[in-house]
C-alpha cells in the first residue's frame, strides 16, 4: 500500500523541453537545480537532455557534482559559489563555473585544476541578487580577460537574469536588457568573446523574443508549470507532478462537531471527513488551512481545520469512500484535481515553492508512459512497479 507519494511523469518532461526548445530556436538550457524543483534532478536531466536540451544547469557546486555522478557528460552551468569552495574538482569535471566579482575569478585562478577551467560571467542588470554591478563591469571584464590570456580559464559565456519577466509590460524589462546590451558591449571592447549570451528565463522565454540570445535557462515551465500565469500565451505546457495519497480513514461528523487543532472549523451540518495521510512535513503548507482542495476519487473536496504535521483532513459532503481511495493532492488539470497553481493562489504563494517545498516522507516515483504505454500514471498507485526512487524520507 502507499501512504503517499510524488509520482513524475517524464513523458511531460521531455514534451516540455522540446516544445519550449522548438519555441525559442536557440540553446536551451534546462534548469535542474533544487533536486529539479522537486521532481528529481538525475532522472529530469536525462529526459532533459534526451528532448535535445543541449546544457544543464544547476545553483550549486553540489548539484554539480551529482550530475556527473549520475552520469551526465554534457554541458553543465553552475552559479552559487561562496568564499573558500573546492573549485578543482568541477573544473576538472568541466563544469562551467559563474563567477560574480573579481575576487571570485582570483579563486577561480587558484584553483589547483590542472586545466583551464570554463568560467561564465554574471552581470546585475537590475534583478540586484547576484552579479557584478555597473561599477565594477570594466574592471571585471578586464580581469576575466587578462585570466584568459594566463591560460586560467575560458570565458565561455556572460549572462543576467530579470527581475519582472512574467510582467512583460513593467519597464525593469526594457531597462535590463538595456543594461545586458550595454555590459555585452563593454566585454567586447575587453576582448572577451563568449559563446553564450543569456538573459531569459522561463516567463521571458515564452514572451519576450528579443530576450533569447545565444540560449535561454528556463526552468518552472520545463516542469510544465505557467511562469506566467496571469498572462494568455497557449504555450501547451503538461505539469509533470502529482502528489497522491490514499484516505486512511473515513468518519461520521454531526452537526456542531469541530475538527483539528484550535477548532479553527465546524460543521454546520452533519457531514463525513476523510484522513488524508501527508501534512506539513510532507510540504502541505499549513498557510493552505481551510483553503486548500484535493480530488477524492475524482471530486475535488475541500480540507478542513488547521493541516497537521503528518495529516489533513477534507469534507466528503456526505459520501462514504473506503478507506484506501485514492486522493490527488496537486497535480495536471483534470478529473477534479488541484493544480500546484491552485496551491499557491490559495496559499498566496507562487508554483515554484508549492513544488520544491513537497516531499518529506514521500517518495518519489517516475514513470515514463511513452516508454510503457500501458503505465497510467494517473491511476498507477502499486508501491513495487518500477519504481525509480524507492529511497524512503528525504
Amino acid at each position: 500500500m502507499t501512504r503517499a507519494e510524488i509520482v513524475v511523469d517524464l513523458a511531460a518532461i521531455r514534451h516540455n523541453v522540446r516544445l519550449l526548445r522548438e519555441l525559442v530556436g536557440t540553446t536551451m538550457i534546462t534548469v535542474v537545480k533544487a533536486d529539479a524543483y522537486g521532481h528529481g534532478m538525475v532522472e529530469v536531466a536525462r529526459a532533459a537532455r534526451d528532448a535535445g536540451a543541449e546544457w544543464l544547469a544547476v545553483a550549486t557546486l553540489d548539484e554539480a557534482r551529482a550530475l556527473r555522478a549520475g552520469g551526465d557528460t554534457g554541458p553543465v552551468l553552475t552559479w552559487l559559489t561562496v568564499p573558500g569552495e573546492r573549485y578543482d574538482d568541477v573544473v576538472r569535471a568541466g563544469i562551467d563555473l559563474t563567477a560574480y566579482s573579481v575576487a571570485e575569478l582570483d579563486e577561480i585562478a587558484a584553483a589547483d585544476a590542472g586545466v583551464p577551467a570554463r568560467v561564465q560571467l554574471k552581470v546585475d542588470t537590475g534583478l540586484g541578487r547576484g552579479g557584478a554591478i555597473r561599477a565594477d563591469w570594466e574592471r571585471f571584464f578586464a580581469r576575466a580577460r587578462a585570466g584568459e590570456e594566463a591560460g586560467a580559464w575560458t570565458v565561455t559565456g556572460i549572462w543576467s537574469h530579470l527581475a519582472c519577466a512574467d510582467e512583460p509590460d513593467h519597464p525593469a524589462n526594457d531597462a535590463q536588457q538595456a543594461a545586458f546590451d550595454d555590459a555585452l558591449a563593454l566585454a567586447a571592447a575587453a576582448g572577451l568573446r563568449p559563446a553564450l549570451r543569456h538573459l531569459a528565463n522561463s516567463a521571458a522565454a515564452i514572451l519576450r523574443p528579443g530576450a533569447r540570445y545565444d540560449a535561454v535557462r528556463v526552468g518552472l515551465a520545463s516542469y510544465g508549470l505557467d511562469p506566467a500565469p496571469s498572462v494568455e500565451h497557449g504555450t501547451d505546457l503538461r505539469p509533470a507532478m502529482t502528489v497522491r495519497a490514499e484516505l486512511a480513514l473515513v468518519k461520521h461528523l454531526a452537526a456542531g462537531d469541530s475538527v483539528s487543532y484550535g477548532h479553527t472549523w465546524t460543521a454546520a451540518a452533519p457531514t463525513t471527513i476523510g484522513l488524508v495521510p501527508a501534512g506539513y512535513a510532507e510540504g502541505v503548507p499549513v498557510a493552505g488551512s481551510g483553503r486548500l482542495e484535493v480530488a477524492v476519487d475524482g471530486t475535488r473536496r475541500p480540507l478542513r481545520g488547521r493541516v497537521c504535521m503528518d495529516q489533513v483532513l477534507v469534507d466528503l459532503g456526505g459520501d462514504e469512500p473506503p478507506a484506501g481511495t485514492d486522493v490527488v493532492l496537486f497535480g495536471p488539470p483534470g478529473e477534479g484535481r488541484a493544480t500546484a497553481q491552485d496551491w499557491a493562489e490559495a496559499c498566496g504563494t507562487i508554483s515554484y515553492e508549492i513544488v520544491t517545498r513537497v516531499g518529506g516522507r514521500m517518495p518519489r516515483r517516475h514513470v515514463d508512459p511513452d516508454r510503457d504505454p500501458d503505465r497510467d500514471p494517473d491511476h498507477d498507485l502499486d508501491p513495487e512497479s518500477d519504481r525509480d526512487d524507492d529511497r524512503g524520507p528525504r
